[in-house]
């Protein structure tokens, strides 16, 4: 197994949960707490966030196509970046179940 490919996605679904979450914060202290500069931090925020998750579809779909998963199993982690903190849960299970998959020598799990 590659381990680059699944460090990627780990990497990524890391990065696009903590950038959802701050996005979630920054439109709760825009809108219901009207804090001055909110609209700022979700602005750029938001921005980085939906940049960023690109990124995170190209390696969750790249790990996917290479540990040959079905396509609902596919759709279920591309759609994790768009849930705040759903990419922590995903990306933890896909992990170990790649990381299992490797130890029991798996020919799913040995092509990543």
């Amino acid at each position: 197994m590659k381990k680059s490919v699944l460090t990627r996605y780990r990497v990524m679904a890391y990065v696009t949960g903590v950038l959802l979450v701050l996005l979630t914060v920054g439109v709760v202290a825009k809108y219901l707490l009207e804090l001055d500069g909110a609209d700022a931090f979700t602005r750029v925020v938001g921005i980085a966030h939906g940049w960023l998750y690109v990124l995170y579809l190209v390696f969750a779909f790249d790990l996917g196509s290479k540990a040959k998963w079905p396509v609902g199993k596919q759709v279920w982690v591309l759609l994790a970046g768009t849930v705040p903190t759903a990419a922590f849960f995903v990306e933890r299970r896909i992990s170990r179940e790649l990381e299992a998959g490797t130890a029991d020598g798996s020919p799913a799990a040995a092509e990543v």
